[in-house]
Order: structure tokens, then C-alpha cells, then sequence
């Protein structure tokens, strides 16, 4: 018999086998899950702009946002919605704090 159960800490939880032989059961590991490599991004906004003003940017423009100083950005793992994080600036330097599981229907519903 085998059985998927979730095991890790933190946000994010990976499967592990539970199988029943001989000797009872015995947990199996999916060690290679660790040496994936996962793309870490933060969006911190959107716009939508016509194409026209896209093509008329040059160096210096800026593009509004439709977020707020303090709203809570998105942290996504392969482009897909993981955790809410806050922006911290610490000596120069730009980081994301984790606050909270992501609801992916929160974020479909930002891009509608």
C-alpha cells in the first residue's frame, strides 16, 4: 500500500510515500525535489498602457503601478502565486519579508 502525506515546513509542502511492505511501513523520501530549481519572483504592481505609449518610453519613464507604498506584494515560484510579502530596505539593500500563504484566487482575480 502506498499513501501521499505532505511533509516541510514553512509555505510550501512536497508529497512523501508512505509504503507498506514486508517490514511495516516505511517513509520514502523525494529527495530530488531539493535540487530543483525554483525561479523566485516578486511582482510588485501591474499597468496596462496602449501599446503607442509602451513604444514611446525611453530611459526616465515611469510606469504607474496599480499598487500603494504599503500594500503587500506578491512572491511567486515559477510564476506561480506561493506567499504575501512586505518590502524591507535594509543599508541599500531590497528584501521580501513572508506574511502569509497566497490565495490563488486573490491573485487571478487582480488580473481581470
Amino acid at each position: 500500500m502506498c499513501q501521499n502525506v505532505f511533509s516541510g515546513k514553512g509555505l510550501l509542502h512536497f508529497p512523501v510515500k508512505m509504503v507498506s511492505g514486508g517490514k511495516g511501513t516505511r517513509r520514502v523520501s523525494i529527495s530530488q525535489v531539493g535540487a530543483v530549481p525554483v525561479e523566485i519572483s516578486v511582482l510588485l504592481g501591474r499597468s496596462v498602457l496602449p501599446m503607442q505609449q509602451l513604444l514611446r518610453m525611453g530611459r526616465g519613464a515611469v510606469i504607474p503601478l496599480d499598487a500603494r507604498e504599503h500594500d503587500e506584494v506578491w512572491i511567486l515560484a515559477n510564476n506561480h502565486p506561493v506567499a504575501r510579502g512586505e518590502i524591507q530596505i535594509f543599508e541599500e539593500k531590497i528584501s521580501i519579508v513572508v506574511t502569509r500563504q497566497a490565495d490563488v484566487y486573490d491573485f487571478m482575480a487582480i488580473g481581470s
